[in-house]
């Protein structure tokens, strides 16, 4: 008889709707992330269990200037930090990009758009790769297997926690004229990089990352020393991650002096002037035959390097960090170049995290605009503000993602996104008082309606490689985002609190956009899981409405409606019959209870008109309805 009776219960209940299952769609439902770990902790930052590999390398290279060929031996020292035994290793061999069959040379991807520059992510037309001569360990050649530009190396014996391994390598490979946008050359001037084959990471998120190098996606890499000699003609000068070790063979005693006034000097000295640059006799040690160059960094990602002669070479000191500008003479606008340098590396240190190298260098050249640690390459730009937000943009990238290093590869909003964020500001400082500075912050949002376009926007959290609109969801989306969360949510002092953490808890380490969440809402006390759903997740849109005033009981009745997915604090500009305006602010958690909130006005004041975001702060895609009466 009782199980009769539950039957027809439960038979009966769901027709009546009594007990049906409701979705929660709730804006504020909590994100599913993955859960805290030992390694990474529910306050987003690493904890007792958080390990990360190292791989230190020992690189010796011969440029040569005819051929353009690059030769070189190196030696990887890999140490597995990690709790596992590994029995393969991932290298990127990425100078295969340019080869005949690659990925890149299949699919032929157009040109990506930012504004005035297109970035090739082609070779142009290049149809040559690298050729790895021998790798060995101990000794013996081990099994290896290439996949385009990665390459499994099976170890002889499984390498144990807490092991290390040395991989000999032997390689050559000619510098494309353009290489995907990140390297390249120009007559004699080489820029250099993605040149010699490099470990994948291994960490304890998603264990081998090793995502092919098709051009968009850049770069993810395990931090250690670098040691490095460079061979080129004695007539060339040399450009490089890491701090020379041999000044005294391969500069004159004049431009050691002029180096040690620079570094002390807040204006640019030239090491290499006008007039000397023209001439190699006059700046050269001698000029027959090769120099190499030394070169040693630690605890960095990558090193790269540009080579050539009849540079100009500008130099400057910040607390003690040497401010580096090599350029061609036919690049007059960058006798600027140094000052503006000076002020990016004073800003950046000042404001969020003191530059850790020995020296911040950029050169003139080729490619468009491409960051490596303490090294960049900015193009000679047709004006003297797009040669600033370049030599300011691409040295932005120090601290992200040279210092807090996160996977380019898959989440570059977290890499160029931040970094177009701090530019802002720099720009905004270098250019106080012009137009161009006085605007250049709201510039995100001024380009929000031709680039969040529904049906074709694409999340943020979408791998670069898929992603039509780079310029938009890697650079300028997520930079109004953060905007916002400082502006609109959080507030300066919490926001700049809670970033200024994430930078130091994860500076020389490996974090993921669930890390950066935590972070952020941990050390600020706010709950944001709401906020990242609709800016990184989704392309969540934002419409706020005010749909009505009543009077009632000696009180005004405002309504406001949120009519979109995306929710946001609401600020009103509220008109009383008197002619007084004044503007309110309502807390995001005016949409807990559902898209419709009632603003109450204090007893006696009546209410004649009201405007939602008065000073067009948010981008509301219809500002129709901010108004009432219409």
């Amino acid at each position: 008889m009782l199980v009769v009776t539950l039957t027809l219960l439960t038979g009966v209940l769901p027709a009546q709707g009594r007990w049906a299952a409701v979705a929660d769609s709730s804006p504020f439902r909590p994100l599913a992330l993955p859960a805290p770990t030992t390694a990474r902790l529910a306050t987003g930052e690493p904890g007792a269990g958080y390990w990360q590999q190292r791989v230190d390398y020992r690189i010796r290279a011969t440029l040569d200037p005819v051929s353009h060929e690059v030769r070189g031996t190196e030696t990887i020292h890999y140490s597995n930090n990690s709790p596992d035994e590994l029995s393969v290793l991932w290298l990127h061999v990425e100078q295969n990009i340019c080869e005949p069959g690659s990925l890149t040379d299949r699919l032929n991807q157009p040109p990506l758009v930012f504004l005035g520059s297109a970035f090739d992510f082609s070779c142009q037309g290049f149809r040559g790769g690298g050729t790895m001569e021998s790798l060995t360990i101990g000794g013996v050649s081990p099994t290896k297997t290439r996949f385009g530009t990665t390459l499994r190396v099976d170890l002889p014996e499984p390498l144990a926690a807490g092991a290390a391994v040395d991989l000999e390598i032997a390689w050559r490979f000619v510098v494309p004229p353009s290489g995907a946008a990140r390297m390249g050359r120009d007559g004699d001037l080489h820029e250099v990089a993605q040149w010699y084959p490099r470990v994948a990471v291994y960490d304890d998120v998603r264990g081998w990352n090793h995502e092919p190098y098709i051009g968009a996606g850049e770069f993810y890499l395990e931090y250690g020393r670098f040691d490095v000699e460079l061979t080129v003609p004695a007539s060339w000068i040399v450009a490089a991650t890491g701090t020379l070790q041999n000044p005294a063979e391969v500069l004159t005693a004049e431009q050691r002096r002029r180096l040690v006034r620079a570094l002390d000097s807040e204006e640019p000295v030239a090491i290499i002037t006008k007039e000397e640059a023209a001439v190699a006799d006059r700046h050269r040690p001698r000029t027959d035959g090769t120099m190499t160059w030394r070169f040693v960094a630690d605890s960095v990602r990558d090193f790269a390097f540009a080579a050539g002669p009849g540079l100009r070479w500008d130099a400057s000191g910040y607390d003690g960090i040497l401010i580096e500008s090599l350029y061609r003479p036919a690049a007059t606008k960058w006798e600027e170049a140094n000052r503006m340098s000076r002020a990016s590396i004073k800003h950046f240190s000042e404001k969020w995290y003191r530059y850790p190298y020995a020296h911040a260098t950029t050169v003139e050249g080729p490619v468009e605009g491409m960051e490596y640690p303490m090294l960049t390459f900015v193009p000679d730009s047709p004006t003297r503000e797009d040669m600033h937000w370049v030599l300011h943009h691409e040295f932005g990238h120090q601290w992200f993602p040279m210092v807090v290093g996160s996977n380019e590869r898959l989440y570059p909003w977290m890499d160029e996104g931040f970094n177009t964020f701090i530019d802002l500001e720099g720009v905004a400082e270098y250019f106080a008082g012009t137009a161009y500075g006085d605007t250049i912050t709201v510039h995100p949002l001024r380009l929000y309606p031709d680039h969040a376009l529904p049906g074709s926007e694409q999340p943020m959290i979408n791998r670069p490689v898929e992603v039509r609109d780079l310029f938009w969801g890697a650079y300028q989306k997520p930079a109004l985002m953060l905007s916002l969360l400082r502006d609109e949510v959080m507030g300066r002092e919490r926001f700049e609190d809670a970033f200024t953490a994430y930078i130091e808890a994860w500076a020389f380490r490996h974090p993921t956009p669930t890390d950066f969440f935590r972070v952020m809402a941990s050390r600020s006390g706010m709950d944001l899981d709401w906020f990242w759903r609709a800016w990184v997740m989704t392309t969540s849109r934002l419409d706020q409405a005010v749909t009505g005033i009543a009077q009632a009981d000696n009180i005004s009745v405002v309504t406001l409606e949120s009519r979109g997915t995306m929710v946001m604090p609401v600020t009103l500009a509220i008109r009383y019959a008197d002619g007084d305006v004044v503007q309110v602010r309502l807390p995001v958690e005016m949409w807990n209870l559902g898209d419709t909130f009632l603003w109450r006005s204090e007893a006696g004041r009546r209410v004649v008109a009201v405007t939602i975001d008065p000073d067009h702060r948010l981008p509301d895609i219809d500002r129709t309805n901010n108004r009432w009466p219409r």
